[in-house]
């Protein structure tokens, strides 16, 4: 099997640990043990949990104590319908493996995690890309969705919220985008890994699982509830697919570490103090960046309404890749160049990390954008037509 380099993964290994404010981080400010512990209450007594712990392989398909709690964050989900895996990049990895055979049609939007077209695309499968364009807020345009679908499409991945552009399709959206669905009875895999983050309300906007009867829902413990260093995720659908899934699974989980379970369920059995931390971050941090991106006349995007990321326009006739290098040796600062999300001209930016390094590296991005002005770089050309 061949298939694409992985062009954001790519960019994070080479540079992440040479940044000095990583503004391309995705994740809500990860928790300290210390801090798990604190909001979990666990402080006093954690040992008495863990040093009868015997480190087998625990329960294949997550424990129950942790399905049960992941059951919690959706409405018609019952612990037959969860499974766990590692990561949420575990968790798609396994859909597409499972329902996607040479041939079959799928359709992805763009742009998303590269997972949902690379993936296919090396399988065998006709993957048509269904733009996201910012004159549409980056929410997928329905008419030109229901242009793509075929009697044989097999397939349909999404992102909810989405990465990098921070759109959401709320309910309303998500029952029409069904219903065009629902016309080759095609599967819709939904990566939702940052759910929870909505800028209003209790952050949660519908899971696709709990719609649609061929839905499938990804999340995990990454984004929204701050432990990436868990790799804990999980897939909930109907139960037909979770025994497909669970047959793939077999050759390339066994399960998820014990300790990781573990830790799962204690954040998810605490998830309204940890979503409270999330919201106040994301939803502060949101105000500081949009407040700069207003008053950054070289700067412009579509404000997102959840998620942690943001993708920004640059009025500079240079590559994103030449724009962010350039940023981080002049300044420290960290960016992810839109090239490797495929739309070029772009860069996103995570806004989740502390306040501190969100205000300090705007700053100084500030400054770099003036050095390029003052440099005369040349004011990017008007394109024809919006990025795809």
């Amino acid at each position: 099997m061949k298939i694409k380099p992985f062009g954001v993964e790519i960019w994070m290994n080479e540079f992440e640990n040479h940044c000095e404010y990583n503004l391309a981080e995705t994740c809500v400010a990860s928790l300290t043990m210390e801090q798990l512990l604190e909001l979990s209450g666990k402080s006093a007594d954690i040992l008495a949990d863990l040093l009868p712990m015997k480190l087998t392989y625990g329960a294949i398909q997550g424990s129950d104590r942790l399905r049960d709690a992941i059951c919690t964050l959706y409405t018609r989900q019952t612990r037959d319908n969860i499974v766990v895996t590692h990561g949420a990049i575990g968790a798609n990895a396994l859909v597409h493996e499972t329902l996607v055979e040479p041939g079959d049609h799928v359709i992805s939007v763009r742009p998303t995690y590269q997972q949902h077209y690379s993936i296919p695309e090396s399988y065998g499968a006709r993957v048509d890309i269904l733009h996201l364009r910012p004159e549409n807020g980056f929410l997928p345009d329905l008419s030109e969705f229901a242009s793509l679908i075929r009697p044989e499409t097999k397939l349909i991945a999404i992102n909810n919220p989405n990465n990098p552009t921070g759109a959401l399709m709320d309910a309303g959206y998500l029952h029409q985008f069904i219903d065009i669905a629902r016309q080759s009875q095609a599967y819709i895999l939904c990566d939702e890994v940052y759910r929870g983050t909505a800028q209003t309300g209790d952050g949660f906007s519908p899971a696709i699982a709990d719609l649609y009867e061929r839905g499938i829902s990804v999340a995990g413990m990454s984004k929204t509830f701050s432990l990436a260093g868990l790799r804990l995720g999980w897939i909930a659908a109907a139960p037909e697919v979770m025994e497909a899934v669970s047959i793939h699974r077999d050759y390339n989980t066994i399960s998820v570490g014990m300790l990781d379970d573990y830790f799962a369920a204690l954040a998810l059995e605490s998830k309204t103090r940890i979503l409270a931390r999330s919201h106040a971050i994301t939803r502060q941090n949101l105000q500081i960046l949009d407040d700069w991106v207003q008053a950054e006349p070289s700067i412009s995007y579509i404000k997102p309404k959840a998620g942690t990321t943001a993708l920004v326009k640059y009025d500079f006739d240079m590559t994103s890749r030449d724009f962010c290098i350039g940023l981080l040796r002049d300044t420290g600062v960290m960016f992810t160049p839109g090239s490797v999300l495929h739309m070029e001209g772009w860069l996103r930016i995570g806004y989740a990390n502390h306040p501190d390094i969100l205000k300090t590296g705007l700053q100084k991005v500030s400054g770099y954008l003036a050095a390029l002005r003052d440099k005369g770089v040349p004011a990017a050309t008007p394109p024809e037509r919006t990025p795809t």
